[in-house]
């Protein structure tokens, strides 16, 4: 078989994988760069780039040129498509959208927040703009509004399903029954609920789902489903280009399918994260001190929170992952090996030819 093209606004990708944003510093240049040379879209993410114990002036100024470093570095490594993530409940969120668009980024991806000023930040037709979603209705919601205000639409929709890993887009009673919410459900809803939009925009909008999707054989059901791609992120943490530590990843590999859980986040919204000694020992100690010069998440409750997320995940990033959050998706214990990219890449195509 042929393997199809993800066309994303004006974003030819050879093959339909869009390697997902994973914050915090879980993909960078390297990562990014490196899905791209193999044809697919590398993302960046935005989130947790600065300097968290920096004043709010001096926090803006780090992640804004930390965000065009890394975006600099990747262009030198590739020739392919990149995107960047972004989370809505930064509080520098604007300002880091438009340091990406200034430094020649094509694709941007929207989550953690309804994106309905992002046509406002970017008003370049030429840069494809991906909202995030997590069922139909927030998907017609955000290309209503676009239409109405704007008379724009979506580039493209990723839609997360409940196995996706770190923050997502559904309630912890929800999550209690995944199977009502599978992206085998919500993907046929989706696509009914955009055509509309379709029609009246003479385009096509492509549907990108994510969570949970493991192997070549989970890319062939959500292309014959009608999806345009898919996104996935936990296969992608155990390659060598990765930029975690060596000890992150090692987390990954010995962790068992109990050891998957769902956790409350400071951010207000329920995460999957691997079950670790933080997260146990904090279960006996239920707070942590937390200093906060700047808040770096607006939806962040600091008076409610047990411990600053933000450091969490960076001690995880550089190896400390007894005093770290690690955020993964449902099926991150069925990975067993560090591969490189293209070893990976591969070994996705020929399941789905097989498929």
């Amino acid at each position: 078989m042929e393997i199809p093209k993800l066309q994303i606004g004006n974003l030819t990708a050879d093959i339909p994988i869009v390697q997902g944003g994973m914050g915090v510093r879980v993909s960078l240049a390297s990562l990014a760069s490196a899905v791209a040379n193999e044809g697919g879209i590398g993302t960046i993410s935005s989130i947790g780039l600065g300097d968290l114990e920096a004043s709010k002036q001096e926090y803006e100024r780090i992640s804004r040129e930390a965000l065009a470093r890394e975006i600099t570095k990747a262009r030198g490594m590739t020739h392919g498509h990149l995107a960047i993530n972004f989370m809505g409940v930064l509080s520098n969120v604007d300002d880091l959208v438009k340091t990406a668009v200034r430094a020649g980024i094509k694709m941007i991806v929207f989550g953690a927040g309804l994106p309905m000023k992002l046509p406002v930040l970017v008003e370049d037709p030429s840069v494809a703009l991906v909202p995030i979603v997590s069922s139909a209705r927030v998907a017609e919601l955000i290309l209503r509004v676009w239409d109405k205000r704007y008379e724009r639409t979506a580039d493209g929709l990723i839609l997360e399903g409940p196995l996706a890993g770190g923050h997502f887009g559904f309630s912890e009673e929800q999550l209690k029954h995944p199977e009502d919410y599978s992206l085998e459900k919500l993907l046929p809803e989706v696509l009914a609920a955009i055509k509309p939009y379709e029609d009246k925009y003479n385009r096509k909008i492509p549907v990108i789902p994510g969570g949970g999707i493991y192997n070549g054989k989970d890319i062939a059901r959500m292309l014959s489903l009608g999806a345009s791609g898919v996104q996935m992120g936990t296969r992608f943490v155990c390659t060598e280009e990765c930029d975690v530590s060596r000890e992150f990843k090692q987390v990954y590999l010995d962790s068992k399918k109990e050891d998957i859980v769902i956790i409350k986040s400071p951010v207000g919204m329920p995460g999957r994260a691997i079950n670790n000694r933080f997260l146990k020992e904090l279960e006996i100690k239920g707070k942590l001190k937390i200093k906060c010069p700047y808040r770096c998440l607006t939806a962040c409750q600091i008076d409610k929170a047990r411990y600053c997320i933000a450091l969490a995940l960076v001690n995880s990033y550089y190896g400390d992952v007894d005093h770290g959050l690690i955020f993964c998706g449902q099926n991150a214990y069925r990975v067993d090996k560090i591969i490189t990219v293209k070893e990976l890449i591969r070994e996705l195509l020929d399941e789905l030819k097989e498929t």
